[in-house]
């Protein structure tokens, strides 16, 4: 495939997916908060739940303007922010406090996740965005284009289904720390949240992809794309 041309904001999409993504796994998860929900009672779930299916929101951005391959290297972007991020907090974390600062415990609660944490983490993000991507391109070319809402929401619900099916088993089972006949029952409501998130977005998601459509001067239909995840090419 040759090289595309340059574009005027897709460094933009970019930042703004890596900038929701790192913040969403390096200060959401830290939290765990608790709502009162009519008919519902109290729900008790991680903070950055909130946060991290924004960066569905932007992957489908990228996908349906730019194609999966411009896609593709965001996501391998993010990968490598991720990386470092995880490694900083541990290198950080591990620093031998000074006698006089009384923070360490805080900090490690903060930022000191354990490395299977991490590791389930990269890999369920790695794969869950590249099964959404790939699928909202796939959508793209079968709907003809038509029929945004479906794609988004369709790739999403596969996206997110790979994701919560790897992470929290790879991060959680056998450890202890969430029950092991409990984690369905977590993987099932943190799916419902990650998608219900996507739903409320979509009205947002409509008008950027319109506005980054016009003023790209592009809608790029992954008819010849390679979808090998393992390329930067573009």
């Amino acid at each position: 495939m040759t090289e595309r041309r340059g574009y005027r904001y897709y460094e933009f999409v970019m930042a703004a997916f890596v900038t929701v993504l790192v913040c969403s796994n390096l200060i959401g998860p830290a939290k765990i908060a608790q709502l009162e929900l009519p008919l519902v009672g109290a729900v008790s779930f991680g903070a950055g739940v909130l946060f991290f299916p924004i960066s569905y929101v932007f992957g489908d951005v990228l996908t349906e303007v730019y194609g999966y391959a411009r896609a593709r290297r965001v996501i391998w972007c993010g990968f490598g922010a991720l990386a470092f991020a995880s490694l900083m907090a541990s290198v950080v974390v591990a620093l031998p406090p000074a006698p006089f600062w009384q923070h360490q415990a805080a900090y490690e609660v903060a930022f000191g996740s354990t490395w299977r944490i991490v590791g389930a983490s990269m890999i369920a993000y790695f794969c869950g965005e590249f099964v959404n991507s790939f699928v909202l391109a796939k959508m793209k070319i079968a709907m003809h284009g038509r029929h945004l809402w479906a794609r988004t929401i369709g790739s999403t619900i596969f996206g997110e289904a790979v994701d919560s099916a790897l992470f929290y088993p790879l991060a959680f089972y056998g450890s202890g720390i969430i029950p092991n006949d409990k984690l369905p029952l977590v993987m099932l409501a943190q799916f419902i949240t990650k998608v219900a998130v996507e739903v409320i977005f979509t009205p947002v998601t409509y008008r950027i992809v319109r506005a980054l459509k016009k003023a790209e001067n592009e809608d790029y239909y992954d008819t010849k794309t390679e979808f090998t995840p393992f390329t930067l090419k573009a």
